[in-house]
C-alpha cells in the first residue's frame, strides 16, 4: 500500500530543520520534566538503549524505562509524514546503536523494517505493535489513539525492559504502576467524563485516526468509513461516501468534526469550513506529539480536554 500524503512540511524540509532522531534522554515518570534533546545514542552510562520509531512511543518507553534507560525517538516533529518518510544514514546509526527498538507495524512505518534489516544486532529485542495487536498492513495503523492498546504496548515494553534488565525488573514495575495510575490519571479521567456525558453522540471524522478513540468514548462516529480509509491512504473517496459526508456536515447530522491537521487536504480544509460557517464544532488532532516536547499523556489530554469542551458546546451539557 502506497501511501501519498498533503503535509505543510516534506521530508527533506523536515530533515533541514534537524527533526531526524532527537533524542529523549529519560528519566521521568509524570509528565512534568519529560523533555527531549538532540544528539546521537552513542553512549548509555549503564542503560539500556531504546529507539523508538515514533515518539508517542517512544515517549512511553521513556517514562516506563526511567533513569535506566536513554531513549531515541526517529519522528519527533508534528510536520513529518511516518508513512512516507526517508530515513537517513543518522538514523541507521541510532537503530544499529539500540538494543530495544519499538516500530508501530501495520504498514506505517515500513522504512523502520528496512532499517532494522540492514543493521542487525546481535540480541537486540523489536516490538512491532502492529504484529502484537494483530492488526496488518490494511487495517487502522493509529494504534495509539487506542486506549486498550496503549495499556497492552505499557504491559508489553515493561515485560521487555524487565527481560533486558533483569538486575531492574522491581524498578520498571514501579514505574509502570506510577505510569498508569498517576502519569495518566488525567488522559483517564477525561475519557470518562466524556463517556459518561456524550454517549451516542453524533460526530464526524475526517479520516481513520480517531475510529480507535471514537469507539473508547461511546462516540457515534458516522462518517462513512470508505471515506475515513481513504483519506487515510491518500486516495480519493468515492462519490457515494462523499456525498454522504458532504451531507452530514451540510445538514448538521453531526455536532462535532474531527480533523487531523497534518493532513489538510483542499477537500477536507472544505469539509472544515463549511462545518464552521454551520456553526459545528472542529477539534484538530495530530499523529505525533504536539509539541514535541510534550509526554504522550499531555498531548492526548489536551486533545481530549478540546473535544471535550467541542461537545459540551454543540450539546449544551
Amino acid at each position: 500500500m502506497r501511501i501519498i500524503r498533503n503535509f505543510s512540511v516534506r521530508a527533506a524540509a523536515v530533515r533541514t530543520l534537524g527533526v531526524t532522531a532527537a533524542l529523549t534522554l529519560a528519566g521521568c515518570v509524570l509528565p512534568a520534566g519529560c523533555g527531549s534533546s538532540s544528539g546521537t545514542l552513542a553512549t548509555s552510562g549503564g542503560r539500556l538503549r531504546v529507539v523508538a520509531a515514533e515518539n508517542f512511543w517512544g515517549s512511553i518507553a521513556s517514562q516506563i524505562g526511567g533513569d535506566r534507560v536513554q531513549t531515541a525517538s526517529i519522528i519527533t516533529n508534528p510536520d513529518t509524514d511516518p508513512h512516507s518518510y526517508e530515513p537517513t544514514p543518522q538514523d541507521g546509526r541510532v537503530i544499529a546503536g539500540a538494543q530495544y527498538v519499538i516500530v508501530n507495524g501495520a504498514g506505517y512505518d515500513a522504512w523502520a523494517d528496512k532499517l532494522l534489516s540492514a543493521n542487525p544486532v546481535s540480541g537486540r529485542r523489536v516490538l512491532d505493535v502492529g504484529d502484537l495487536m494483530g492488526v496488518r498492513e490494511g487495517g487502522n495503523p493509529h494504534m495509539w489513539y487506542s486506549p486498550t492498546y496503549v495499556q497492552k504496548v505499557i504491559d508489553r515494553i515493561t515485560a521487555d525492559l524487565k527481560a533486558a534488565d533483569a538486575a531492574d525488573a522491581t524498578y520498571f514495575d514501579l514505574q509502570r504502576q506510577a505510569y498508569v495510575t498517576t502519569g495518566l490519571q488525567r488522559y483517564d479521567d477525561l475519557r470518562t467524563a466524556i463517556r459518561n456525558a456524550y454517549r451516542g453522540v453524533p460526530v464526524g471524522a475526517t479520516e481513520s485516526i480517531f475510529v480507535y478513540l471514537a469507539d473508547d468514548l461511546g462516540l457515534d462516529l458516522t462518517t462513512p468509513p470508505g471515506y475515513m480509509k481513504a483519506t487515510n491512504e491518500g486516495t480519493d473517496p468515492t462519490a457515494a461516501d462523499r456525498t454522504a459526508f458532504d451531507d452530514q456536515v451540510q445538514n448538521r447530522q453531526i455536532k462535532v468534526l474531527v480533523f487531523n491537521r497534518q493532513n489538510s487536504t483542499p477537500d477536507i480544509q472544505q469539509l472544515v469550513d463549511v462545518a464552521n460557517a454551520r456553526g459545528i464544532p472542529v477539534v484538530s488532532i495530530t499523529e505525533t506529539l504536539a509539541p514535541a516536547v510534550v509526554s504522550f499523556q499531555e498531548w492526548q489530554s489536551t486533545q481530549l480536554d478540546a473535544l471535550q469542551q467541542a461537545l459540551a458546546k454543540a450539546t449544551g451539557r
